[in-house]
């Protein structure tokens, strides 16, 4: 959660020096560059492939090769990235061009999006290298510091926002190039906070490279067919960025905002539970525990759920308010709250999407099977591809959002269907029941925060920050005691061991 807010505190920071302008679409677009094969190498394929081999070495009660795989997939990584930051960097032009091709329509937005794209590319090689630390220290039950390595990210960000952009400015650089070093920075800092933990628990960093050791060639295996489904991923992130920069200025910048919101709760909420269930699945998997791993499973499902469906329609019905209250001062104008609110519902409708992606896709790879994500992967990047080349046309910047949201939706739909019929079932009742009673309870405290949204806003009329802050607060407040209420009258179990563990935290605080 310190991770989000700083995340959503650095979006605020660089909301109100540069607002939706052609700074900030040319730092989004640059800043994409290297994200284009962070999947692979951070917080998809690899991680995915990692974890397993990882932890079945450690099962064995085998460290030190647990900690020699450690080092070849460090030592991998270093070498392949690296290789890919150099090439980045000599042919950024072309690579930005076909990219952001209608920037060169504006003067000095593509030399600009081509500076920051060679100052951030070795950002790939750290937080690749970050993701591995990460998935190391989670098979070793230490989550708190690998979840908060991205907090130092924000940090860093946030701080060369602040204290660079005048030096920028002042020594004739464009002020947006304080952003992106802090983003480099901020990928040193990730592996610095973790490092010491990591040295602690016993591992030692040696620069071998071994590409015949069992574990590295087991990850390599596993990795293939995501090497597959990154090329398909890239094909619609290419699609997609082409068609948002040619929406004119901001619209990079706006669906870039509205994704960060809608992925706050999938960051708070998605990406915990499926960094606490992965390793559990994990080990169940290595036993060959097929019960273990539906319940373990259906215990992830059902609290995800429990979350993230109230968080959907929260973004829908609040999206406006939200954005005013978090973004709308200085450089980021009316107008550009407007925008960036529709493409927030849009992308809310996915959230429940990429949750469900974030636990299901490992599982996959958990039970050795790195194929059968990757084909779904591939299937929903075309739908997605389809869906926003045709959105577009009718919706403009707001058709990507919601392509995007419908593709999620599909691969979700995808994954958990074909675990259902691997694990023969997924405790089918227990999670359709939870599933049903926290869409209605959801659907009832929507209707209240409607209600008491205009309520507020007839009976506290003014537009100055106080006002909205206290409107928007108000209102969620209202809206979370009318899910209390609900989810008590539905009983929703999920809801009870929520506060039933809070109750026993505050008594043994006490």
């Amino acid at each position: 959660m310190t991770s989000r807010v700083l995340g959503l505190v650095r979006d605020q920071v660089l909301a109100s020096m540069f607002g939706a302008g052609n700074a900030m679409d040319a730092f989004n677009v640059a800043f994409r560059i290297p994200n284009l094969v962070r999947d692979l190498f951070a917080e998809g394929a690899m991680s995915a492939a990692f974890v397993p081999v990882f932890m079945r070495q450690l099962a064995t009660g085998d460290r030190p090769s647990a900690w020699r795989l450690g080092n070849n997939v460090i030592n991998a990584l270093l070498v392949v990235t690296g290789l890919l930051v150099v090439l980045g960097i000599v042919f950024a032009w072309p690579l930005v061009r076909a990219l952001a091709g209608d920037y060169a329509n504006v003067p000095g937005k593509l030399a600009l999006t081509v500076l920051l794209t060679r100052i951030m590319l070795p950002f790939l090689t750290l937080v690749a290298v970050a993701a591995a630390m990460m998935g190391m220290l989670n098979s070793l039950h230490q989550f708190f510091v690998p979840a908060l390595a991205p907090a130092m990210f924000n940090i860093a960000t946030i701080l060369c926002a602040l204290l660079l952009v005048p030096v920028m400015a002042r020594a004739g650089w464009p002020p947006i190039t304080a952003v992106a070093i802090g983003a480099v920075l901020g990928g040193f800092a990730q592996i610095l906070l973790q490092w010491p933990l990591l040295r602690r628990d016993g591992y030692s960093y040696a620069p071998l490279l071994n590409w015949r050791q069992e574990g590295l060639r087991r990850v390599l295996v596993l990795m293939g067919p995501g090497t597959i489904g990154l090329a398909a991923t890239q094909v619609n992130v290419f699609v997609n960025t082409v068609l948002a920069t040619g929406e004119g200025t901001g619209a990079v910048s706006w669906l870039n905002y509205a994704f960060r919101l809608m992925y706050l709760p999938t960051g708070l909420f998605g990406v915990s539970i499926a960094t606490a269930t992965v390793p559990a699945v994990s080990r169940h998997a290595a036993r060959d525990d097929a019960a273990g791993v539906r319940a373990t499973l259906a215990e992830g499902l059902s609290l995800m759920f429990v979350l993230n469906v109230p968080a959907t329609v929260g973004l829908i019905v609040l999206s406006q308010p939200i954005v005013r209250v978090i973004f709308e001062r200085r450089a980021f104008l009316p107008s550009d709250t407007a925008a960036t609110a529709a493409a927030l519902q849009f992308y809310a409708v996915g959230l429940l999407g990429y949750s469900i992606v974030r636990i299901a896709s490992p599982t996959f790879y958990a039970l050795g099977d790195s194929r059968t994500p990757v084909a779904i992967s591939v299937a929903s990047v075309a739908v997605n591809a389809i869906l926003n080349v045709v959105l577009a046309r009718f919706l403009g910047y707001r058709g990507l959002a919601l392509g995007t949201s419908i593709a999620a939706l599909f691969n979700a739909a995808g994954l958990l269907w074909l675990l259902h019929v691997r694990l023969q079932g997924l405790d089918d009742r227990r999670v359709l029941s939870s599933l049903a009673r926290i869409v209605i309870a959801s659907l009832v405290m929507g209707m209240a925060a409607l209600a008491v949204n205009d309520l507020l806003e007839a009976w506290m009329a003014g537009d100055t920050f106080v006002h909205q802050a206290v409107r928007l607060l108000l209102t969620i407040i209202s809206a979370l005691l009318v899910l209390g209420i609900s989810a008590h009258l539905l009983r929703i179990r999920e809801f009870r061991e929520a506060f039933a563990l809070l109750a026993k935290r505050g008594g043994s605080e006490a």
